[in-house]
């Protein structure tokens, strides 16, 4: 296995979740967050209010952002060099997967991920739930809610706090189709 985790949050523009407006990556390797990288995307598509509201992200924050297809070629060899990691991962999977789809590139037919809510289900059950803002709140990591940069970190202080557990990493680890 790796001791290279890649985490990651999307935060998308609309119900249909196809189309990414903010990327968050938090790189761990060794047991430490080594790099931390924050975007806003250009969506190329509607906003919806609920979406506005949740996120602070405004179509006109991000007119002139890079495109997800733009921005890929930076963001690919981070993607590639570990597992990836993710609160509700299937989630921030399948953003990723509608994505990739949409702008035409094949980047593998799978990748290796796990699911930092998944893993708390077993390492914290004393939590009444699951959610990231939970989660950080009983730990005591800082937490921005919504903004893809703050949520990629927490998501990789919650797996660097499950490592400090001794909790078997591996055994969480599975595999997303990309199609």
């Amino acid at each position: 296995m790796t001791d290279r985790y890649i985490a990651f949050d999307v935060e998308t523009p609309n119900f249909r979740n196809d189309r990414m407006s903010a990327l968050g990556i938090t790189v761990i390797e060794g047991g430490r967050i080594i790099e931390e990288l924050d975007y806003l995307v250009n969506p190329e598509t509607y906003f919806n209010r609920f979406n506005i509201e949740l996120t602070g992200i405004t179509p006109e924050m991000v007119r002139r952002e890079r495109t997800f297809g733009e921005l890929w070629p930076e963001v690919e060899p981070v993607f590639s060099s570990g597992i990836l990691v993710a609160h509700n991962a299937v989630f921030d999977m399948g953003v990723l997967s509608k994505c990739l789809r949409a702008y035409g590139i094949y980047w593998c037919a799978k990748a290796a991920y796990t699911c930092t809510c998944r893993i708390g289900r077993r390492a914290l059950p004393e939590l009444p739930d699951h959610r990231l803002s939970t989660m950080c709140r009983f730990l005591g990591i800082g937490l921005n809610h919504h903004n893809a940069g703050s949520d990629s970190r927490a998501c990789a202080e919650l797996l660097l706090h499950y490592m400090s557990r001794n909790v078997n990493i591996e055994e969480f680890v599975k595999t997303y189709y990309l199609g």
